[in-house]
């Protein structure tokens, strides 16, 4: 094994879940790294078949287990690094490594590839994020092909399609818009506050970034389409509905009103009144948000990018409902949530 730099005793590296960052940024430095993808899992382990993790020098992103084995896994994978063989890890039942042991008991199996900086494949999964695009990622460890659609190859370790980074446009600008960008940003969405006439200078929030045009002219700028949450929530009812006639017509993947439920309907009647279809109305969540029961900013953000999340994954599973998908099957019935049923949410009865 090569002598690899610890990994930090605070795996802040684990909080991003999207590793196309770091492979941007191991290519951009021209570094070649290993990608480390979960192949397998029996038994119920934390991180589904999918997750990835990458590993360079100094760079390391993502996580399989929360500790149990990032360190074994970082250790082949720069003797991957140094020797550009593909490998697969199998830890749990039948692992070479009884000593390493995942408390969940699950069995999983990882595989790693070298990536170089000049792959191929690489430049278009970068460049199809840039631009938006799903693709698809095919290796066997040695060959690797990334494209919109790819035939299917008989030896391939992995298959994996990567969608568009989950995109955020809040507007409002009170604190609970700024908490529901903030907790936006944190959550890995390209996020942006919009407040029509605003201060010059955006919020100091990392990662958020600011419009004060009007929300058409702000949509068409960001770009709104499948991958992209609208959250309105301000507390002026022309701004609102100026939102609103941009949004519903959008391809935007969810619109969320901020809002009393006693008062959505008379907020929504003008724009009834112009011939906006019904099955625009449909689609809006208002009042916005999971039912939580909370009203403070952190607890109407919580319940806002929860709903969004419990709809992404439902869409995903192809699910006919929006039932949240953490094992809702498992749960007691009391502590199910489904986010059709968000126009019951309460967070919002005072705005």
């Amino acid at each position: 094994m090569n002598a690899r730099e610890p990994l930090p005793e605070w795996p802040l590296f684990g909080m991003t879940d999207d590793v196309r960052p770091a492979l941007r940024q191991a290519r951009e430095a021209s570094q070649a790294c290993t990608l480390a993808t979960l192949i397998a899992v029996e038994g119920g382990g934390p991180r589904p078949v999918g997750t990835q993790m990458v590993f360079a020098p100094g760079i390391t992103a993502g996580y399989f287990s929360g500790g149990c084995v990032e360190s074994d896994v970082a250790d082949h994978a720069f003797a991957c690094l140094a020797d550009g063989e593909p490998r697969t890890l199998v830890y749990g039942e039948g692992s070479p490594w009884p000593d390493i042991q995942l408390l969940c008991g699950a069995r999983i199996e990882i595989f790693l590839e070298r990536v170089a900086p000049d792959d191929a494949a690489l430049a278009e999964l970068l460049a199809a994020q840039a631009e938006r695009r799903p693709v698809v990622w095919v290796s066997d460890g040695f060959a690797r092909e990334c494209a919109a659609e790819v035939s299917p190859w008989p030896e391939a370790a992995v298959v994996r399609r990567h969608e568009p980074t989950p995109r955020l446009i809040v507007v409002g600008g009170d604190p609970t818009a700024l908490t529901i960008a903030q907790l936006g940003a944190q959550s890995e969405f390209e996020t942006t506050l919009v407040r029509p006439k605003g201060p010059p200078s955006g919020p100091p929030i990392t990662g958020v970034g600011y419009s004060r045009a009007e929300p058409e002219a702000a949509f068409t700028a960001i770009g709104v389409d499948e991958w992209t949450a609208i959250a309105i929530a301000t507390h002026d009812l022309e701004t609102d509905r100026a939102a609103l006639r941009a949004a519903l017509p959008s391809q935007a993947g969810y619109v969320g009103l901020l809002g009393a439920r006693r008062r959505i309907a008379d907020r929504l009647a003008p724009l009834r009144a112009e011939g906006a279809p019904e099955t625009a109305f449909a689609r809006l969540h208002a009042p916005i948000g999971l039912d939580i029961g909370g009203k403070a900013p952190w607890e109407v953000a919580v319940s806002v990018i929860g709903e969004i999340m419990a709809l992404r994954y439902a869409r995903d599973s192809g699910a006919t409902s929006t039932t949240v998908p953490a094992a809702a099957a498992a749960a007691p019935a009391s502590r199910r949530s489904s986010a059709s049923e968000a126009a019951k949410t309460l967070t919002s009865e005072e705005s």
